[in-house]
């Protein structure tokens, strides 16, 4: 009894304790989803400032805002791409390693332009802006190779995909006419029949004509003729008899 009591408190204990993990997980989960939605939105609504300030600001302000819009942009878009690319390829996994190593530059930077957008200082900000839009055009370019270089190979890939891919359907094309060849040989054998026949006249003709001359009937066996028979006409002389002295 004492026995049974014991394995029922256990299998308690286990439930209440998988529930508590499953409420964790969910809360952890829907915290993540939460987290993750507001980062989103900061993120929008920080790039929408950014572009007005881009295009409604002039000076040292826009210049700012040009160039943090422009490093953020580029970033997204690769981090997207490889992202999307090493779910299907594998061998992309040490181009997301080197754009993490990248991502650490892109961010130090976006921080720095962020502070200077704060700065009072517009003459000393002003100084700082040719070594501020080289670093920004070294990132993004290293940011856009990476991109172009996984988006290059996913394409090279689908298109070696497509020709092995077309090369089967023709086969499978081919195999599938199979009857043409079969009515094309047919089609050949009679046409050799057909030809076969005024060959054979044609040879039994040369045969006749290389034979020689056709034979002559036999003669027929010559005969005295009837003196009976003889007609003789009125304008024949009579044969005189010979006279003998």
């Amino acid at each position: 009894m004492e026995a049974a009591i014991t394995i029922l408190a256990l299998l308690l204990v286990a439930f209440v304790a998988l529930g508590v993990y499953a409420t964790v997980k969910a809360v952890g989960a829907a915290k993540r989803g939460v987290d993750r939605t507001i980062t989103q939105a900061r993120r929008t609504v920080e790039d929408t400032t950014l572009r007005a300030k881009s295009f409604g600001q002039t000076g040292v302000a826009g210049e700012l805002a040009q160039l943090r819009l422009a490093l953020r942009t580029s970033m997204r878009a690769t981090q997207d791409a490889l992202h999307a690319g090493v779910a299907e390829d594998a061998s992309l996994a040490e181009s997301v390693a080197l754009f993490r190593r990248l991502s650490e530059h892109g961010l130090e930077l976006d921080d720095e332009l962020k502070r200077l957008e704060r700065e009072p200082d517009r003459a000393t900000v002003a100084g700082l802006l040719p070594r501020l839009k080289e670093r920004t055009q070294r990132i993004t370019h290293s940011a856009e190779s990476l991109r172009w270089a996984a988006r290059d190979r996913a394409r090279q890939f689908a298109d070696d995909d497509l020709d092995a891919l077309n090369a089967q359907i023709d086969i499978e094309a081919g195999a599938l006419r199979h009857w043409t060849v079969d009515e094309q040989a047919q089609t050949s054998g009679a046409g050799a029949a057909a030809t076969t026949g005024p060959s054979a006249g044609n040879s039994s003709t040369a045969e006749e004509a290389w034979a020689g001359p056709a034979r002559e009937e036999s003669p027929q066996a010559i005969t005295a003729a009837d003196p009976r028979l003889r007609t003789t006409h009125p304008w024949q002389k009579s044969t005189r008899p010979e006279t003998t002295n």
